[in-house]
Parts: C-alpha cells; structure tokens; sequence
C-alpha cells in the first residue's frame, strides 16, 4: 500500500523515489523553486514539496498548481534546509489530477469562522482543525471496540427501526411508508398503522439498550455502537437529532461493577487519545480549549470520587444562593450543579448513584427504600455528565409494577419482561453519547462541530 504523509514525515533522508498524494494547502514561489505544503488529511502537518522549476520538463504545470487542487508528486525524502520541518520532498515531477479554481474556491488562505465551515460541510474537513477533529474521533470510535474487546465483550448490531421507545419519553422519529396525501384510517377516525409498512407504528431507536440486554443474557458482556435519533426540538449546543452511542450491557453485574467498568473505559479512551493523537491534542490545547490536555491526563491518573445523590444535594443546597436553580431532594441535576461537584467540591471525576426513582427511566433496579433506583451518572470536570448508566431491574414484578404506574404498554414489552421471566440475572450497562465524548476531548464547543454532517431541527442539508 502506498505511505500515507504521516509516515513520510518519519522518513530519514534518502535516495529512494517516494510517491505522495493529496490536496495543495500552500504555494509558495521564489526565483528557481516553488514550494507546495500537500496534505492528505494523515496528520497534521503537510509535507514540504520542493519543485526545482529549472529542471521542469514542462514549466506551464506551475500555473495549474493552486490551493485545493490535488496533486501527485514523486521524488527522494531530503533533509529541509528550512526550520519548520525535519524533512522535504525534492522532486521535479508533479501531476495535477484534480485542478482547482483559485477564485471559486470556498477555503482561501485566511481563517474562516466555524458559522461559515458549517456552511461547506462538505469541504470543511480539509481544514486544520476539523482535520483533526475527524482524526481523533477516528481514534476514539477504534479504542471504544479495542476496550471491549480486549476484556471480552461482543460487538452487537442492534435494530435502528424499532417498535418502543426506550427512554418513555415520545420524542420519536416515526417511520411510515403511508401515503401522507392518503392516510388510511380506521372507524374511529385514527390513523389505521397495520395498513403501514411494519403493520404497526416503527420508530428510529433513541437507544440499543433494551435489544442489547437481550444478547446480554445470552452472551453475558456485550456492546452496542450505532446511531440514536432524537426529534427532540432543541437549538442548543449540546444537542443533536442524531448521534452515535456507545452501551455496554453486562449480565451478573451489579451497579458496583458497572462503576468500575465505565472509570476503566473512560480513562482508556483518553489514554489513548493522548498518546496517539498528541500533535491534534496539543492544537486543541493551543487554538481551541487551553488546558484540555492537562484536564485528560489528570482524569486519567485521579481515581473517580463517589456520591449518592442524597450527599450531592445535600452539599449543593449549602450553596444555593449560587445557583441559577437551587435543588432539593427530588430535582433533577442541572449542568451547573455537576460540574460544581466536579470542580469545587470533588475537584476530580464524580460517580452520582441512587437516584429519586421519579427522575430516572423505568429499567433501573429498585433501592430496597423505594424511593431511589441503582442509577449511576459519571460526571467531569468542564462539562458534566459523560456516562449515564445503572443496574437494571431484574425482578419481574416490580419492572411489570413500574411500567404500569409510568402508563407503558406491557404488550410493546413483552419480549423485555420475558427476560425476567427465563433465567433472569442482576445485570448492568451504561450509555456514552459518542458526540459528547469528542466534544469533551477537543473542547469544540459546539457539538454540530465534532459530527461529520449533524442534524437538528431545520438542518439535514448535505
């Protein structure tokens, strides 16, 4: 396979005729040479290309070399006689493969602002910093399937249409292949869905988790990393129609053992984002987050503190007067109250367990006080909540008691109650908004900026 730049890079100086391809970034010109900065998103840096224009078998391709044109260049990997690079490529044969007109081109040698990349999605990874941001994202979606992997865990494809919604929430993107100008309806006047596609009412998942737990009691540990649908109808920056989402289901596992798996997971991914991405992190820390590298590597060598949500509150409410919304027992943690317990009372990662049952989703296991449920949100410094996860209810009788007091259908949920009636066992996931993670790691601060092509309300344009 041909050598990406990156490893051209690497090279020591030699004679050998070496191949690089990609997109012009710069060109530079002087008396007898010409100097073009290529780069084919690998890393980074581009890589120097010296052109000897007096030894040019046909000068005239000079002027089609522009920025954003693609180019092949072939020539020895030499010592750069400039200080702001270890190596070059001397060469005098290039090829224009792809030409580009200067005065059209979106990208012109200037900083451009976010709002408008936004607006060329599809030209907006050339540049340094989404650049990187797809090289870390690519690091991070490896390390998630490397983690489990490597402790045992096995990948799962769960469905993206689906007949229930996880969460209870209605927030749903539905599904139909009826004909909108012919609605077929039945003799109360509803919309008749066995005459849909399905024979039913399908949605796009907002999570794997209920489908994923039934692998889990037959494959013990497994995973799911696949994309979730919201149609919630949110403007804001930590928010997307939608997203990618790591859960983990894991069966004879208690709330304990779900902690310890999602510290681990955590601090592996960032490990590894550091080690393999040091020269993309060391941009974010200089042009997007200061200190976002710092705030990694502590998290990775701090062990998590724990609270029960009773102790949370109870230490937030000495300092309510500080809050845009005060808490008592029984408010839902807002933003600033998390990272609160992150940066000033814990000052490191907080795992917040034993949630007021009214405030969580109907799966998580009943506390035997009947008033809490074995939830677990893993929140950190600068941004909050990362990971929100919990022991599962696994008695029959009380998940069947809890589904008919929050008004859920039994029937959607058949196949789900039946896990607690063959062979049930204590078991426990987590999920990780994969978007999320990424926008932690870079600091962009705005999470339509760590997705290829996001979607939100009006937006679904390329």
């Amino acid at each position: 396979m041909k050598e990406r730049i990156s490893t051209l890079l690497k090279r020591e100086p030699q004679a050998e005729f070496v191949v690089a391809e990609g997109w012009v970034r710069t060109k530079r010109d002087s008396k007898n040479v010409c100097f073009l900065e290529v780069n084919d998103g690998s890393c980074l840096k581009g890589l120097q290309v010296v052109i000897d224009k007096e030894q040019l078998s046909d000068a005239s391709i000079l002027n089609e070399i522009t920025t954003g044109c693609s180019v092949i260049c072939k020539g020895p990997i030499v010592s750069s006689a400039g200080g702001n690079q270890a190596v070059e490529m001397a060469t005098t044969d290039v090829q224009v493969v792809g030409p580009c007109p200067v005065d059209t081109y979106p990208l012109q040698k200037k900083r451009h602002s976010i709002e408008y990349l936004r607006e060329i999605a599809h030209l907006r990874a050339r540049t340094n910093l989404f650049g990187a941001v797809a090289r870390v994202r690519n690091t991070l979606s490896y390390a998630v399937h490397t983690f489990f992997q490597e402790h045992g865990f096995s990948y799962v494809n769960t469905p993206i249409i689906g007949a229930s919604d996880c969460e209870g929430a209605g927030e749903q993107f539905l599904v139909t292949t009826l004909d909108l100008d012919n609605i077929p309806r039945n003799e109360q006047g509803q919309i008749d869905y066995s005459k849909d596609f399905f024979g039913r009412q399908a949605f796009l998942t907002v999570s794997g988790q209920l489908e994923g737990e039934t692998y889990a009691m037959a494959l013990k540990n497994i995973y799911t990393f696949g994309p979730t649908f919201r149609a919630e109808n949110s403007n804001t920056k930590r928010h997307l129609s939608e997203f990618w989402m790591v859960e983990p289901e894991m069966a004879f596992c208690t709330l304990e053992g779900n902690m310890e798996v999602a510290e681990a997971f955590l601090k592996y991914l960032f490990k590894t984002v550091l080690e393999e991405c040091a020269e993309d992190m060391a941009f974010f820390s200089k042009f997007v987050q200061s200190g976002v590298q710092e705030t990694l590597k502590a998290i990775v060598e701090t062990p998590f503190a724990h609270l029960t949500y009773t102790e949370a509150i109870e230490e937030l409410s000495k300092h309510n007067d500080t809050f845009e919304f005060p808490v008592s027992w029984g408010s839902d943690l807002q933003s600033e109250h998390e990272k609160f317990l992150t940066e000033v009372v814990c000052k490191r990662p907080v795992i917040v367990t034993d949630y007021p049952k009214e405030i969580k989703a109907f799966y998580m296991k009943l506390n035997e006080d009947g008033k809490t449920v074995r939830g677990m949100d893993v929140l950190v410094p600068r941004l909050g909540e990362i990971i929100g996860g919990s022991e599962r209810e696994s008695d029959l009788a009380t998940l069947t008691k809890r589904m008919e007091e929050l008004g859920l259908n039994l029937d959607d949920y058949w196949w789900y109650l039946d896990l607690r009636r063959f062979g049930t066992v204590p078991h426990a996931g987590f999920g990780l908004g994969f978007e999320r993670l990424v926008q932690y790691v870079t600091g962009i601060a705005n999470i339509r900026d760590v997705i290829p092509y996001p979607r939100a309300p009006k937006l679904a344009d390329f």
